[in-house]
């Protein structure tokens, strides 16, 4: 019997963890579906590719995209200790304050605002270059500057500001336009996942329990109230009860289907797969966001690619000093951009990589060029989860509805032209000996976008929080007609924000941490 139940030790799981247990009366157990985060090739940055379909992965696909040449797309999502944040590309980007005061204003989350939740990405943050009016020093979180960073990544960062866009060093600052290297979760050239920050020192209190390879099959949900959960771990089935909550921190796809599967959801799905009705939640697995991109490539033929340095003499100097190759995070730069002058924040992201991106990064690199991934990041497609099977143990049908909405096309159309513009200027115009991807051969932009559209590995807004009746969470992230059951990770997130979604999972943690042990909040940022 614990008080806590939380199911999911991922980025949002682990923040929970440590923060509840910090009291020591609060007796929490923390499942994880997954192994222990234990191998080498989670830690070393480089090495992000590897993990792609091995036991640390989902390795989920979606269901055939009719708008995307009715191709499926594979997503992974992380299965370990850290969850995604041992999987990810280590980008440490918040989003921009657009996102969250629209979370407030247009969503009903009251004290989701940006004011609301700076408060807690600084006191997630352990910030390399010291503490400001944006940044912490103090949190679990190390956050620095990339220790490897390669002549071509530069090269387009010089190429960009010679075409016109302006110089950011942060991002997560007074402003995101612009562009520059982007800062990492990192120490020493090491992956920091929220299992290293968080996990790592609470396990070592008596008052938390830790279970890997734990598969949660339901939520035991009885007389209206969260009660504990069934999960099968070392082939049989368990029970774990909770005294006060069970919160749910799988991610968008695991939380939705867990809800699902134990009866809270759209009422007709259920039935349909003879799972008993508890709560009719008709949101449960609707809303799906996710940042579609497509990968623009150029040659470098005298530019060696960063798959090239990756041998021997680097990884000895990576094992000794934590750089070189080895610490690269692949994506290592890029930027934010308005496609058009009215919009009230960027609309596109640019991440770099100085090595070809080929199937999703499934077919090793062996030629030398350079990526430019065209990301929208304000996104209009809604899609969706739902079960294939009341059998936990299935995938579920994942349904992100890509180029659903012809807007989201048109900001990645208008990043890919302006890629091609970039590349043309400065000291890129002297590197690159032709273009690789779409190619020159005047095909049809849009089909080809159609074609290449795939994902960035966001997927938000499944168990979305809001302020009115058919929200799946309210603002304190309690599922509407489920006592002691909250749901805490990307899901709750009403839309996709402006960047990588690790950073602002986490500060979504943090702030759950203090509603969940109801004491006080931090106070909001004031600004001048």
């Amino acid at each position: 019997m614990y008080d806590y139940v939380i199911v999911g030790a991922g980025s949002a799981g682990c923040v929970l963890a440590d923060r509840l247990t910090a009291d020591p009366g609060t007796k929490v157990l923390i499942l994880e579906a997954g192994p222990p985060d234990d191998a080498p090739e989670i830690h070393i940055p480089a090495g992000v590719a590897a993990l792609f379909k091995s036991q640390y992965d989902w390795d989920y696909t979606t269901t055939p995209q009719p708008n995307a040449a009715g191709r499926t797309v594979y997503w992974p999502r992380g299965r370990t200790l850290g969850g995604s944040s041992s999987t990810n590309a280590m980008i440490y980007i918040r989003g921009h304050r657009h996102d969250f005061d629209t979370w407030r204003d247009e969503y009903g989350c009251k004290g989701w605002g940006y004011a609301d939740l700076l408060p807690y990405f600084m006191r997630a943050e352990d910030q390399q270059r010291g503490a400001s009016d944006y940044h912490g020093t103090d949190g679990p979180l190390r956050v620095e500057d990339l220790r490897f960073k390669h002549p071509l990544v530069r090269a387009w960062i010089d190429s960009a500001t010679d075409f016109g866009l302006a110089a950011n060093d942060d991002f997560n600052g007074a402003e995101q336009d612009g562009v520059g290297f982007y800062q990492v979760t990192q120490r020493r050239g090491r992956r920091w996942s929220t299992a290293d920050g968080y996990l790592s020192r609470a396990a070592e209190r008596p008052n938390l329990t830790v279970a890997t390879d734990a598969l949660v099959t339901r939520v035991v949900i009885e007389d209206g109230r969260a009660t504990g959960v069934a999960y099968v771990r070392g082939g049989t089935e368990q029970r774990a009860v909770a005294r006060r909550e069970v919160i749910l921190s799988g991610g968008a796809v695991n939380s939705p289907q867990l809800l699902m599967l134990s009866g809270v959801g759209p009422a007709d799905h259920l039935r349909s797969l003879g799972i008993d009705v508890v709560v009719d939640l008709p949101g449960v697995g609707t809303g799906l966001q996710d940042h579609p991109m497509v990968p623009v490539m150029w040659h470098t033929p005298d530019k060696k690619a960063l798959w090239e340095g990756v041998n021997l003499r680097s990884l000895m100097l990576y094992q000794t000093l934590g750089r070189g190759p080895y610490a690269s995070n692949v994506a290592e730069g890029g930027g934010f951009v308005r496609t058009r002058p009215d919009l009230p924040a960027p609309d596109l992201q640019y991440h770099v990589l100085p090595t070809p991106y080929v199937d999703q990064g499934l077919t090793d690199a062996n030629k030398r060029a350079m990526s430019v991934f065209a990301t929208t990041v304000a996104v209009a497609g809604r899609g969706s989860v739902r079960l294939r099977s009341a059998d936990p143990r299935w995938k579920p049908l994942i349904d992100p509805n890509y180029l659903g909405d012809d807007a989201d096309l048109e900001v990645l159309l208008a990043g890919v032209r302006q890629a091609r513009e970039i590349a043309a200027t400065g000291p890129l115009a002297r590197i690159v000996g032709g273009e690789y991807a779409p190619g020159e051969d005047g095909a049809d932009l849009a089909e080809w976008v159609r074609r290449q559209v795939v994902t960035l590995y966001h997927p938000t807004s499944t168990c979305a929080m809001g302020g009115a009746d058919d929200s799946v969470c309210d603002p304190e992230l309690r599922v509407r007609g489920v006592d002691g059951l909250r749901v805490v990770d990307a899901s709750v997130m009403p839309a996709v924000p402006r960047g990588n979604t690790n950073a602002p999972t986490i500060a979504v943690a943090e702030r759950a941490a203090d509603l969940i042990a109801g004491g006080p909040l931090l106070p909001p940022t004031e600004f001048a």
